[in-house]
């Protein structure tokens, strides 16, 4: 882990960008003690060499001869004590998940090593730094960092708008230095400036011991950057053509330094004249000295009034443009011209605040307005302006374009509400009230057409074709309906017209479409802007449960379920009824062990019970959980009749199609849909249901187009991790659940992926999830309603099936070590068995593994390794967003040393992420800091594999909230004592621990057993497995014998 931050330091001689970084370091590091009276090395800081180190393999622009640069600061930084009596230790800034435990810190000094940018060398830095985290970083950059990356693209949107001025500022006698100055005078601005004042992070002023506002030090930093942009983009391109002082000052603003020679009297001429040259605006220009902007400054304003009545019946359809004075700070208090100019004094108390200079204030901000808008202007000539008249038509182009001009140059303006752009603007537009016929025995769906009717409206207010025939026969860009004033936009309009044309067909609307106007992803129909949507019947009821929430009809548990429903999985099976009421496909993405496939069949034994499961079901699934989903089968819903299509003797043609006719289920494989697909889609399936869904996250895949090309009443995904890296992912899931709904693939990247994922559009990603949200149910474990469902401990059996190699030398070795046996006798036949048995698991768990080989190239090679590899990627795609203790963490317990040395260069190879390892030869100090990383680090390693005998025992890893057990002791006395690791006291999780077997083996044989006698097994510490050695070899042939119908096919 480590966090690159950054702070700006200005002073009033100097100013530089310093950035240092944090890291994780073990218990040696935190036990060091400090030397009293001195200030404390902050112990997890980079030093110089590593901090160069970092930089330089990251895409940052940093100058060269940076060891000139090196400061050693000190910060205060939040502090706390791990004991009552040990010293202090500063806390991580990406550590948030222990603010609660630790409560209220102190702020502590500490001494900390970093590199001085100058403001040139700090704007390429910070150009450079990504403004989210990257893939494979874990907390790079900070949020410090990250802060002053975004007020840096503030200043170049400053630039680009041309938000800054040329100033001139006095050094020692006889030097001056010219700056380029930002100017904040539109609202936008402000209100940005308030806001990232407001969320600067604690660290950006730890240097300061909070002297220093977040308001000044952002100002200074943004004034910096202003300068450091406008200088770069004028170099050298102001030439001096008369000597003079004003030409001299001119150039120097293109130079990179500023400086330049000044004679004191004409440096005071100079700085006279810019001062009065600014002074209308001068509280919205950031100079050096600025803490704090605006204040309580008061700023011209125009107020736009509409007609009278009685002045419209007079046929005075003149509008006033009126002038005041309004509070920068607080827009709702304003005060009128005509007050002012009643009142000619240098200062007027006004709602609590003071108004400097009123007549002359209002004087500077009518003048400069004047030069954006000529009516204005024109005003100017009477001795004391209050307003101006403006017809209908400058009425109209003043709203579409000059006010807004007005208030991006830091005026106020104040529309009358339904002009007023935003929300609050009118507009004509449609409302539709909308509803479904449904027919006797019909099923709805998405592409159920609506019965629907049209309405012009303006705002809530329908309006009739009288009504519009009225409105356009005033002849008036600016109409006014129900006392609202609206904006007749020619498109508007003509749109209308169309719409109302008696020979107009039509436009085709579905159930898509109610749902996507319900949730605001529609926002015009036929050109014009729908302002209402209504539903009436069923398609009300489907629009309260899905859009707003409305709770769903509970359903009853299914007789024939076998077992208990928790609360939330009840909820799980009365979604997924009622999506398929509707014909829709459903996303269930609970977390991994939460129960998905008990809910999805619960649900089709609901389906069965309600006499409405007809045709057979398709699941797809991995190869390595066929066999778990027969085992859950038979387990909670015996009475579905199932069909496994698999192996090399599977049916095919219309020998498939006769054999699965009388089937409730039928399970495959993702590598036999596409293969297979033939057969598979000639069947009209009850339903199509994708466990683990994620396999068809490539849409270009050829079992993602597989999945889409089925026929099925309703679909079903079935994944823990819905989204993993990218949107496309999303956009194939719903793809297949829901055809259509999102848009084609390349509309969606436009509309959804490139905003989100590129420019962090938060718009786009709410309407994103509301748009989805009704199709996707995900329940986490972190969840306060599911925890409390959930026992603390949940142990659940991963059956995988073997490859082809790994039943061959199964095969081959079970009939040559059992020759060897019958032959023996005494010790010597108590020796061959237990050897088998040890032959016999290193084999379950790879070929690679028996066979001594060096290293682990394929996982396909082994069921078990190929399962372990699928879990653990959801396992770190479930902890993805999440800081420290709320991330989900594994421990793999294995009994082979060997074994865990190939596991862990593989599963850092295929899961592109540091994998820890602790075994019997590991030292002390390397155990205590493994130990010590995967237990207290915030961000880090999440996979922790141990021996059973090195990690079985004395270590408290409670950040672990799964423990697997690759290969099994056939101990539950001894297996429990590991998994206890992670399940004791200061575990403030559910623990799912998960124990492989390999099916049609010796493993699946020897679990069955011991869970028939399990009381007693847990009971018997030294059980073991001597008791094997005791068979008979007829009584061991039975239990080593291979079931071929376990083996996986080759993918």
């Amino acid at each position: 882990m480590a966090i690159l931050h950054g702070s700006w330091l200005s002073n009033e001689t100097h100013s530089s960008f310093w950035i240092w970084c944090e890291t994780w370091r073990g218990r040696a590091a935190r036990d060091v003690q400090p030397t009293a009276g001195e200030i404390p090395v902050h112990p997890f800081a980079m030093k110089l060499s590593e901090l160069l180190a970092f930089c330089a393999e990251r895409p940052l622009v940093l100058p060269i001869n940076l060891e000139e640069r090196l400061q050693t600061r000190s910060l205060y930084l939040p502090s706390y004590r791990e004991e009552e009596d040990a010293p202090f230790l500063p806390l991580l800034s990406e550590s948030r998940d222990r603010v609660a435990e630790l409560g209220q810190l102190p702020l502590q000094r500490w001494q900390v090593e970093g590199i001085a940018l100058e403001p040139q060398e700090a704007a390429q830095f910070l150009q450079a730094v990504p403004l989210g985290s990257l893939e494979g970083e874990r907390a790079y950059p900070g949020g410090s960092l990250r802060f002053w990356a975004q007020v840096y693209r503030w200043s170049l949107d400053l630039v680009a708008r041309c938000k800054f001025l040329p100033g001139l500022a006095q050094e020692e006698e006889g030097r001056a230095r010219s700056a380029w100055y930002p100017l904040l005078d539109s609202a936008i601005d402000r209100a940005r400036l308030a806001q990232m004042s407001r969320l600067m992070p604690a660290v950006c002023r730890a240097h300061a011991d909070g002297e220093i506002e977040p308001q000044g030090l952002l100002l200074s930093f943004l004034g910096a950057m202003v300068n450091v942009q406008v200088r770069t983009w004028l170099e050298g391109s102001l030439k001096v053509t008369k000597p003079s002082f004003v030409q001299q000052w001119l150039q120097s603003l293109a130079k990179s330094s500023g400086q330049l020679a000044a004679e004191p009297e004409q440096l005071h001429r100079a700085l006279a004249a810019i001062e009065t040259w600014t002074r209308p605006i001068e509280d919205f220009v950031v100079t050096p000295e600025a803490k704090k902007l605006g204040g309580d400054r008061f700023q011209a304003c125009f107020v736009l009034q509409p007609p009278s009545e009685g002045e419209v019946r007079w046929g005075k359809l003149d509008w006033k443009l009126n002038y005041c004075l309004q509070s920068a700070s607080d827009p709702d208090i304003s005060l009128d011209a005509a007050t002012i100019w009643q009142y000619p004094v240098d200062e007027l108390r006004y709602c609590d605040r003071v108004i400097a200079n009123p007549q002359e204030s209002l004087l500077q901000g009518l003048g400069l307005a004047g030069r954006l808008y000529a009516p204005i202007l024109a005003s100017l000539e009477q001795r004391q302006p209050t307003q101006c008249l403006l017809n209908p038509i400058e009425v109209y182009e003043f709203v579409r374009s000059s006010a807004w001009q007005l208030q991006d140059n830091g005026f106020g303006i104040i529309l009358p509400p339904g002009l007023a752009s935003g929300r609050g603007e009118k507009r004509l537009g449609l409302k539709i009230k909308a509803k479904v016929s449904r027919k006797k025995g019909e099923r709805l769906g998405l592409k159920t057409p609506l019965n629907y009717q049209l309405e012009l409206a303006v705002g809530d207010t329908s309006i009739s074709r009288e009504d519009f025939d009225r409105l356009l026969a005033q002849q008036s860009p600016l109409v006014e309906v129900d006392g609202e004033w609206l904006a007749l936009q020619p498109a508007d309009v003509r749109a209308a017209q169309a719409v109302l044309a008696p020979n107009t067909e039509p436009l085709p609307l579905l159930v898509e479409d109610a749902l996507r106007l319900s949730t605001g992803e529609t926002k015009t129909l036929a050109k014009l802007p729908v302002t209402g949507f209504t539903a009436t019947g069923v398609l009300k009821e489907l629009i309260d449960n899905l859009i707003d929430n409305k709770p769903i009809q509970i359903v009853e548990t299914p007789e024939d379920f076998r077992g208990e429903l928790r609360p939330y999985q009840s909820f799980g099976v009365s979604w997924l009824a009622f999506l398929e009421q509707w014909s829709f496909g459903a996303c269930l993405a609970d977390d991994m062990g939460l129960g998905k496939t008990p809910q999805f069949l619960a649900f089709l034994l609901h389906l069965k019970e309600k006499n409405t499961l007809q045709k057979p079901c398709l699941v797809v699934c991995p190869t390595s959980v066929i066999g778990n989903w027969e085992r859950e089968i038979k387990k909670f819903s015996p009475t579905l009749t199932a069909s496994v299509h698999h192996g090399d003797k599977r049916d095919k043609g219309t020998t498939f199609a006769k054999n699965i006719r009388n089937k409730d289920l039928v399970i495959t494989s993702y590598s036999l849909l596409y293969r297979d697909i033939k057969s598979l889609e000639t069947i009209d399936w009850e339903g199509v249901v994708l466990d683990e869904a994620q396999n068809i996250k490539n849409p270009q895949a050829k079992q993602a187009q597989a999945a889409r090309s089925l026929k099925a009443g309703f679909r079903i995904a079935l994944t823990g991790t819905p989204v993993e890296n990218r949107l496309s992912e999303l956009w194939s899931i719903l793809e297949f659940l829901n055809p259509g709904f999102l848009g084609g693939q390349q509309f969606f990247q436009r509309r959804f992926a490139i905003p989100i994922e590129k420019y962090g559009d938060r718009d786009s990603l709410y309407q994103l999830r509301s748009l989805v949200r009704p199709f996707i149910l995900r329940r986490l474990k972190t969840d306060k309603e599911i925890v409390r469902d959930l026992p603390e401990k949940q142990e659940m059996s991963v059956y995988c099936g073997l490859s082809v190699e790994q039943a061959t030398l199964y095969q081959q070795l079970t009939e040559e070590s059992l020759q060897k046996i019958d032959a023996a006798e005494g010790i010597e036949r108590h020796g061959l068995i237990l050897t088998l048995l040890l032959k016999l698991k290193q084999l379950c768990n790879h070929p690679a593994h028996y066979l001594k080989e060096p290293r682990l190239e394929r996982g396909a090679r082994s069921g078990k390794l190929l399962r372990l590899q699928e879990m653990l990627e959801e396992v770190l795609a479930e902890g993805e967003g999440l800081r420290g203790s709320l991330q989900d963490r594994a421990l793999i317990f294995t009994q082979f040393a060997e074994w865990g040395k190939l596991l862990q260069p593989y599963l850092e190879r295929q899961l592109k992420t540091e994998v820890l390892f602790l075994y019997g030869s590991t030292s002390r100090d390397r155990r205590q800091e493994m130990v010590d990383r995967f237990q207290h680090d915030p961000e880090g390693p999440r996979i922790l594999i141990l021996s059973l005998k090195a990690g079985g025992t004395g270590l408290n890893l409670t950040r672990a909230n799964h423990v697997f057990h690759v290969d099994r002791w056939w101990n539950p006395a001894v297996e429990n004592q590991a998994t206890d690791r992670a399940f004791r006291i200061g575990q403030q999780r559910n623990v799912q621990v998960h124990k492989f077997v390999c099916t049609g083996t010796l493993e699946e044989r020897i679990e069955e057993i011991i869970n028939s006698k399990k009381q007693l097994a847990e009971q018997t510490v030294d059980a073991g497995e001597q008791w094997l050695t005791k068979l008979d070899t007829e009584q061991l042939r039975n239990l080593l014998l291979l079931d071929r119908s376990a083996i996986l096919d080759e993918e």
